[in-house]
């Protein structure tokens, strides 16, 4: 409405001046050769306005008629340009939904409309990647690395195709490259860090992740974890050479992850070496209300070196409560008063582990308890024969396979903190289907329980053997000594 009275008022004020000018009195001489004119003042105004819009309107044609064929060449262009960017999109589409082909003709097809577009180039490398086109894809990648722009994304390429061709060296090649150029990069950054902490270069890993950043609280909680594994790691390895500098990383593990395990054993065990068993056990006493880990029970009570088995019983009673709260706690229980022969202590530590679904330790356990105590060597091949079907104990698992000390790396894949105390699964399911089968093959049976029991089991096992054969071996003697021999030429009548 504002612009509509503002339009009306503006064509009003022209209309008057208009109007004014043409009557106002006076007439201007113009004189041309021999002609004079004496127009009035208003018609001279009103010649002189369309001549100037006469003049610009004919200006403006003859530089367009000029400027056509320029302007039908930038039309060209800017179709094929868009041409080229949706070929372009296409291809990336095509790519991503699995059709290499169709995005390798889309790529050609985009480089042509687009020669200087690096990202078509990009595009026809990675679907020759994806076809399976090696030399291609490698040529193509090499004129990338040579743009500053597309170096990164070249290296990236070059590094999936030396990966899917197994030559891991060259993959670790690129990806130094690579972490060279950009060091927040985060896959280079990876495969180098792999590689050093595959090699056991715990300082050159640390330092690779202490110059990290970390932004987010899943990062730094990361980054954290991180430091006290690969602190860790150094202390393990100078633990016997230089017990100082051992001590001085397994304390900055724990600062950074205070229920460390690996850290505190590593820690407890020099200061039991240096003397210093207060500092010790009152480290072990600290981790092990956090963590309730067997290991350090089992430190705990052998932190004093030189003292009997009665009085590491005495010792881990300090810290393990009777009843023990849990299994693995019992377990470290009976086992310490088995080798200080209080078997009672031992019974009733795994009282209540042992009745219903015990593990195989704590059937060992009860095992050894029964020859010990009673002599029952039939007992203990009974509670013998419950392991071999029994779940499995926690142990440190990393990657399938398991291990009875905690290591900062896998030995199967490399990957730096890998191991992790719980019950292996593959055990679990064996278990399962020695239940289902009900082991009836006798041959599988016995194969089974000796991979699965400890060797002092199968040296119990054995020797509870022998004493079976020989029971059996003097029942039969005693048997035929009882047995009267038949008379010269009367036969036998057996049963």
């Amino acid at each position: 409405m504002i612009r509509l009275v503002v339009y009306i008022g503006l064509s009003l004020v022209l209309t008057l001046a208009i109007a004014w000018l043409i009557a106002t009195p006076g007439t201007i001489r113009i004189d041309v050769g021999g002609y004079r004119l004496q127009p009035g003042i208003g018609v001279t105004a009103v010649a002189l306005v369309l001549t100037l819009v006469t003049s610009i309107f004919l200006w403006t044609l003859f530089s367009r008629l000029l400027s056509a064929p320029r302007m039908l060449a930038k039309r060209a262009a800017r179709k094929s340009r868009d041409k080229g960017v949706d070929a372009l999109s296409d291809g990336f589409i095509a790519l991503q939904a699995g059709d290499a082909e169709k995005a390798r003709k889309l790529a050609r097809d985009a480089r042509n409309r687009l020669p200087k577009n690096a990202a078509a180039h990009l595009l026809q490398a990675r679907a020759e990647l994806a076809l399976g086109q090696w030399g291609a894809a490698r040529e193509h990648y090499r004129a990338l690395i040579d743009n500053p722009k597309t170096a990164l994304a070249a290296l990236s390429g070059l590094y999936e195709q030396a990966r899917a061709q197994n030559r891991d060296d060259a993959a670790l090649t690129f990806a130094h490259k690579a972490h060279a150029l950009a060091p927040a990069l985060t896959w280079a950054g990876e495969a180098v860090f792999d590689d050093i902490v595959r090699r056991g270069d715990w300082a050159a890993g640390l330092e690779m992740v202490e110059a990290a950043p970390a932004t987010s609280r899943s990062g730094k909680a990361q980054k954290k974890r991180k430091q006290a594994v690969l602190h860790t790691a150094i202390a393990a390895d100078a633990e016997n050479t230089d017990p100082l500098i051992a001590l001085e990383h397994t304390r900055t593990a724990l600062k950074l992850e205070p229920d460390f395990v690996p850290a505190a054993l590593i820690a407890a065990r020099i200061h039991s070496s240096r003397g210093e068993t207060r500092k010790g056990t009152s480290l072990l006493r600290r981790v092990w209300r956090a963590t309730h880990h067997p290991h350090v029970a089992t430190l705990f009570a052998n932190a004093q070196p030189g003292i009997s088995p009665t009085q590491r019983l005495k010792r881990l009673r300090e810290l393990v409560p009777s009843p023990p709260p849990d299994a693995q706690s019992a377990i470290v229980l009976a086992r310490i008063a088995i080798e200080a022969q209080e078997w009672s202590i031992a019974r009733n530590a795994l009282a209540n582990f042992a009745s219903a679904n015990p593990s195989q330790a704590t059937c060992v356990a009860m095992a050894r308890i029964e020859e010990g105590q009673n002599d029952d060597f039939g007992r203990a091949r009974q509670w013998l024969a419950r392991a071999v079907t029994a779940p499995r104990d926690p142990i440190w698992t990393a990657d399938g396979i398991t291990a009875e000390e905690w290591a900062p790396v896998s030995p199967v894949s490399g990957t730096l903190d890998a191991f992790e105390w719980k019950v292996p699964t593959n055990a679990v399911a064996l278990s399962d289907d020695a239940e289902l089968n009900g082991f009836e093959d006798e041959d599988l049976a016995i194969s089974e329980e000796a991979t699965l029991l400890p060797p002092d089991t199968a040296s119990l096992q054995e020797t509870g053997g022998q004493e079976r054969e020989e029971e059996d071996e003097e029942g039969v003697k005693a048997e035929a000594e009882a047995e009267p021999a038949p008379a010269v030429g009367q036969k036998s009548t057996g049963n």
